[in-house]
């Protein structure tokens, strides 16, 4: 399992299982920036048929272009809030719906396996009800590399 997003709506607990993952710390123009995506597989065999993430069978969550201190990351802890000037976060629900996240953590460590992971936590705008209130989640993952396969044929 790469890892797990759980949204902590006040009427289910909603569970995305993790197909992608991507990290990097690139440098450009004498800056190092933080580049994470995590998209969620669009399975939904752990799914009730009545269950709000029904209809959100899938979603990416983004950060980009963020400044940060060095390219080591392992370690780290880094908060980001996007203002109206800066937004270096972003939610994708692949559907005319949209949300936005806030109040990001996200602690870099390295895992059992050495693996380096991320846990990150924050706050998203509540897309399944459409209430005013935001709701927290908390996305725990790997950023393991996939082993590809090639057949010889």
């Amino acid at each position: 399992m790469k890892g797990i997003l759980k949204i902590y709506h006040p009427d289910e607990t909603l569970k995305y299982n993790i197909r992608n993952t991507y990290c990097k710390a690139v440098y450009s123009n004498q800056q190092h920036f933080l580049e994470v995506e995590i998209i969620t597989e669009d399975s939904l065999d752990h799914v009730d048929d009545d269950s709000l993430q029904y209809k959100f069978p899938q979603l990416s969550l983004e950060v980009f272009d963020f400044p940060i201190d060095s390219s080591e990351i392992e370690g780290k802890t880094i908060k980001i809030s996007d203002s109206d000037e800066d937004n270096y976060t972003e939610v994708d629900l692949f559907d005319d719906d949209e949300a936005y996240i806030y109040d990001n953590e996200l602690v870099f460590e390295k895992s059992e396996d050495g693996e380096l992971q991320v846990i990150w936590k924050g706050i998203i705008d509540d897309f399944y009800t459409k209430s005013d209130s935001p709701i927290p989640f908390r996305l725990k993952c790997e950023f393991r590399q996939d082993d590809i396969e090639v057949d010889e044929d």
